[in-house]
This record gives C-alpha cells, structure tokens and sequence, in this order.
C-alpha cells in the first residue's frame, strides 16, 4: 500500500469501490466519500507548530494531502458526481512549484471544467509563467494544458509562448509545442492562421529528432483533409521520409516488433492518400514507395499488418496503378486466408475498398469471402454479407444470391434479415439474367422473409407472372 502512495483511507475507498455490487451502492459510497473531501477541504484543520498564528488547514499545508484530495475529486467526478466544490484547489495546485503537483493540477482542471468555466481563465497566467520558464517539464506541463484548457478568448494570450516552444533546445517541448499551436489553430483560426501553422509545419517535418517529426504529421494529416493543396508540394518530402523509415535509418527506439517506426509510417501512407487523390501526377512518384512499403510491411505481426491496410487503402485511393493494384489484391488475399478473425475482417474492409473501384478483383477472392460467412464471428460475417454486396455482377449474380437466401434461412437477427431482404431485392431486379429467375427468387425470398419485402417489389414480380413485360 505504501509502494502506491495511497492513504489508508484512500486504499479502502478504491476497495470499495470496486466491490460494490450496485449502481446504488457505489452511489452511496462516493456520496460519503463527497461528504469527506468536503470535510477536508472546508473543516478539518490541525494546529500549527510552535508560535505559529494558530491551526491551519491540512490541504494548505501539505501538498501531498492536496495532490491525493485532487485525485480522489477526480474518481468522483468520474463517477458521474460533482465534485466541483473542490475546482479551486486544482487551480491553487497548479501554481505548485513541485512538477507532479502541478500537472495534477492541470490534469484535473483539463478532466473536470468545462469550456466556458470561470476557473479557465485564472489559469491564464500560470501558463504564461510555464510556457516562459527554463524547467523542461514546467513548459510540457503547460503545452499539454494549452491543448486542453485554452478556449477561443484565451488563445491571445498564449499563442506567442507556443509559437517560441518551436525553437526550444528539448525535443519533448518541440513535439508538444506543435500540437498546442495545431489546436490553437483548431479553436481560433483567426488567431493562429492557417498559413502561419503550414509554414510551422513545413520547417518541423524537417526537425532532427524523429519524434518531433512525427508529431508534425498529425497536424499535416488533419489539414491537407481540409485542403490538400498547400501541402502538395511536400510530397516528394515525404515520400524521402518514408524511404529512411522503410529502410530502418531511424533510432532502434522506433521499432515496434521489428516493424520500424509503424505509427509513423502508416501517417506518411495516410498522408500520401489525401495528396494523391485524383492527382495523376502526384500520385506517379508514390508508387513505387508504397510498392516497397508494402513489401517490407509483411512480417507476419499485428503492427505490420496495420501498415500493409494503410497501403492498400493508399492504393485504392490514390490514382490507379494496375502493378500496385494487382500487389494489394495479393496482400488482401494472405489477410483473407488467416486463423486470426482479426486479419480476416482486415481482409475484408480491405477488399472492399478494391472491389468498390475495381470490380474486377471480386473474382478473384470470391471464394475466399464466402468462407468467411461460415465464421461464427458476428462481425465478420456482416462484413461478409457487405462485401458480397458490393461483389455482386450479372456474372455471379446467382451464386451469390442463392448464400445469402441460405443465410437469412439461419439468421434470427431480425434486422439483418431485413437489411438482406432489401439487398437481395435490390442485386436481384439489377443482375437478373432472366425473368424466370427473377421470379423465382423473389418467390423464395417471400417464403422465408415476406415481411420484409418492399410492396412495389411485390407489385412488380405480379407484373412479371401476368407477362407484361418480356424480359428474358
């Protein structure tokens, strides 16, 4: 218990809690527990020492017992409960002088007040002061509570600070430093614009450190979704970023499972989408990076599996590459054909993001697909019945039309019955390769799911079987 730092009282708090039984119990227990803080903070006072002026409060005096009344505000509001008599001591500890009571401070004042809270703007000038000082961790502890604390009005007041924290000699501050001015940017754009935060940008993607680099990536992603167009030019950048990161340049700290930098990596193949949309030229000099990024990323472990979908959903994105189309349709198929459930509904989102832009891979892994809705993973098999969907042509129209009549015999889920009743509907009056199958099987279809089927279905197939119209 003392290897935690917890009070007695607040180890058997934590205890409590997590041996109530009900919804009712743990509300009493934090009721009480309400009762005590406010005790603490308001009442409970011990004497001072010799010649002092008299007694004092405890949380006035030690910040240990200050930093644990935060904490245990914090469960309480987490709880669903106010703990808002206890806000102000958040805001006195974050003035602290120790680092670890003041970034309880700021963690608390960030969880629990909300946007337009008074309190927000009397930490102001505790930010300002940490955002100005030479202690490494004062400054992140403020960088980190401007991301979440500073609201529109407040952003005048900090912004010049963030900006400096771009040039500061710790990489930790400079990684920060770009967060807090991209979500400047986010919440007061006419404070910190747009063309001031990509000129940032621009001279942080090509920062010494890699993590500070990274951090810079998150910003670019999120504001070439908006508009593409002033990062265009980055493109051969990044592409020179992702070959060093493919090719193993970067510190043996970024290795994940042998899988080098795969944060960073799937960033730069996310980022490369965005820019080579519909841009043939731009898209000319990512092929054969992502050719290489995607050869490397099959190592046979989770974090490269994550970065071989980011490049088939680059490849699908971008402008088409018959050669790097053909490599994720390969890449799919090994996803596809796996024990892991996890891959296999990789496989099919991935799949589906071919077939959706190029029908003619659906062939291909037909089969593949159709062993999936024998899964008895619920999820899988819905992806299946989407990517089956979304596979139908007048070619295999009757195959796979006949596995989801097969389907809806065994579900019991009545909204998935009714979602396949309306596709069925939908794939069967588009592909029909005659009216005599076409009235088959909606005549099927009413036997084991009539409820579900639209009237005007029911009015057309009546049309059909009076031979009004001579189809097939």
């Amino acid at each position: 218990m003392s290897g935690m730092h917890l009070s007695k009282e607040f180890f058997e708090l934590l205890k409590a809690i997590g041996e109530s039984k009900s919804k009712q119990e743990e509300d009493r227990i934090i009721a009480r527990e309400v009762g005590v803080l406010k005790k603490k903070l308001e009442g409970t006072k011990k004497s001072g020492p010799a010649g002092s002026p008299g007694p004092q409060n405890v949380l006035a005096t030690n910040k240990k017992k200050a930093k644990e009344f935060l904490v245990r505000l914090l469960y309480v509001e987490m709880l669903g409960h106010d703990g808002s008599f206890g806000y102000i001591k958040a805001v006195e500890l974050a003035a602290s002088s120790s680092i670890i009571h003041k970034r309880t401070g700021y963690l608390v004042c960030s969880a629990c007040l909300s946007p337009e809270h008074e309190f927000r703007f009397m930490l102001v000038n505790q930010m300002q002061r940490d955002l100005a000082s030479s202690h490494v961790l004062e400054v992140c502890a403020a960088l980190i509570a401007v991301t979440n604390l500073i609201t529109a009005d407040m952003a005048p007041a900090v912004h010049t600070e963030v900006g400096k924290a771009l040039d500061h000699q710790a990489e930790t501050v400079r990684k920060k430093a770009i967060i807090a001015l991209h979500r400047l940017h986010q919440i007061a754009p006419d404070v910190v614009t747009r063309s001031d935060v990509i000129e940032k940008l621009r001279k942080v993607l090509c920062d010494r450190d890699p993590a500070v680099m990274g951090a810079s990536l998150n910003a670019i992603d999120s504001m070439a979704a908006v508009d593409p167009i002033p990062f265009k030019d980055l493109i051969p950048s990044l592409i020179s970023i992702l070959k060093q990161v493919c090719e193993r340049r970067l510190p043996d700290a970024f290795e994940y499972h042998k899988v080098p930098a795969p944060w960073i990596q799937m960033k730069l193949v996310r980022i490369l989408a965005t820019l080579g949309k519909n841009d043939a030229q731009a898209s000319n000099g990512m092929y054969e990076i992502l050719s290489d990024c995607l050869k490397r990323a099959d190592v046979g472990v989770n974090a490269g599996y994550a970065v071989m979908y980011e490049c088939v959903r680059t490849i699908t994105t971008i402008y088409p590459n018959p050669t790097l189309l053909d490599a994720a349709a390969d890449a799919i198929s090994r996803l596809l054909g796996s024990r892991a459930q996890n891959l296999r509904y990789l496989g099919l989102t991935g799949l589906a993001g071919i077939v959706e832009g190029h029908p003619k891979y659906a062939a291909a892994h037909q089969m593949a697909v159709i062993e999936c809705l024998e899964d008895t993973d619920e999820t899988i098999q819905r992806k299946t019945l989407d990517l089956l969907y979304k596979m139908t042509n007048p070619v295999n129209v009757e195959f796979v039309v006949d596995k989801l009549l097969l389907f809806i015999r065994t579900s019991q889920d009545l909204y998935l019955r009714k979602t396949l009743t309306s596709r069925i509907c939908t794939i069967a009056e588009r592909f029909a390769p005659s009216n005599a199958w076409y009235v088959k099987t909606i005549t099927e279809l009413f036997e084991i799911s009539g409820e579900f089927v639209s009237p005007d279905v029911a009015q057309n197939l009546d049309e059909l079987d009076r031979g009004r119209f001579g189809r097939g």
